[in-house]
């Protein structure tokens, strides 16, 4: 698995941890940014994380911001991303379970960086159960394809 991961000036020691979390686990990821504290535009990321992830070229993404709001509102402009933004374990795990998010989005200001690398876990852990979940994943998939 291949993960695309990114943030903002507000995520970006959150970031940081998770990739050397990834890292620590052999889990391969391509950071797009942003590298430093210095102010940057959060969509900018969304957007390089989001195209990485559907043209195939990374697995899943995630994407921190100063709340996880911004960022994760910016990912589901992208046609093809369902993008979660999850601050607590329960929520990744359904987020993977029920809605099949091919993007974990968090704060860094919001959780904390040990909360945060168990989050990306049980996030990583889960598999989309299908089922009755892939009739509402095609629903999702009408509507994108109805406000293009």
């Amino acid at each position: 698995m291949k993960i695309a991961i990114g943030s903002d000036h507000g995520g970006f020691e959150l970031k940081e941890c998770i990739k050397e979390f990834l890292q620590s686990e052999g889990i391969e990821y391509k950071d797009f940014g942003t590298h430093d504290t210095g102010s940057v535009d959060y969509p900018d990321f969304a957007s390089k994380v989001a195209s990485a992830v559907v043209s195939g070229e990374c697995d899943r993404g995630i994407l921190c911001c100063g709340t996880g709001i911004g960022i994760s509102i910016a990912a589901n402009k992208v046609p093809g991303i369902r993008a979660a933004l999850c601050g607590d374990c329960y929520s990744a795990k359904m987020s993977r379970m029920h809605n099949d998010a091919n993007i974990l989005c968090m704060g860094g200001r919001v959780v904390g960086k040990g909360l945060g690398v168990e989050i990306v876990k049980v996030w990583l852990e889960t598999e989309f159960e299908g089922g009755r979940h892939q009739r509402r994943l095609d629903k999702i998939l009408d509507i994108e394809r109805n406000h293009r």
